[in-house]
């Protein structure tokens, strides 16, 4: 059985090569590295909230969360995965709704995800859109040409259901 948990320093060489078997690019690793290092060694910053799915002692899965500075009930999500060897069996859904209902235990109210409009990345965007993610906005040719932008949102009720756009 698998266990959603937060991240433990032990947890970062198998986050790490959890990350380096994804789509991501070097940087968006290093990105991802220094989240998690801010959130191991530095009890006075709550920005970045860092847990795994915990799979018979071997880290199948990561997601970074936090809360949107200047914000009220809004949250970030800022990195979500699962190793390639445990795809499919519904743990990436288990991850994003363990975060929907962490963010209404703290009476948030809407959830934000950024992401490239790059082909690799065409997976999660649909993962996105399968979990009710709406596209908001679009920056066009934002990290590069021909690279946009895209932000996606779910805003939350605070008794489970989402509340609708438009």
């Amino acid at each position: 059985m698998s266990a959603i948990r937060p991240m433990l320093a032990a947890d970062k060489p198998q986050v790490m090569t959890l990350l380096r078997q994804t789509p991501c690019t070097e940087e968006e690793i290093a990105v991802a590295e220094e989240q998690m290092d801010i959130y191991l060694n530095d009890d006075r910053r709550t920005d970045y909230r860092l847990i795994v799915i915990d799979h018979e002692q071997t880290v199948a899965g990561y997601l970074c969360y936090g809360p949107t500075p200047l914000t009220r009930g809004t949250y970030d999500l800022y990195g979500i995965a699962v190793s390639p060897d445990f795809q499919g069996h519904g743990l990436g859904k288990r991850l994003l709704g363990w975060l929907e209902n962490k963010v209404q235990e703290e009476h948030g109210r809407l959830v934000r995800i950024e992401t490239s409009s790059q082909e690799k990345y065409k997976a999660i965007r649909a993962f996105y859109l399968k979990a009710r993610y709406q596209e908001c906005a679009r920056l066009v040719d934002f990290y590069q040409p021909g690279d946009d932008r895209i932000f996606y949102v779910k805003y939350l009720e605070q008794n489970g259901s989402m509340k609708p756009n438009g």
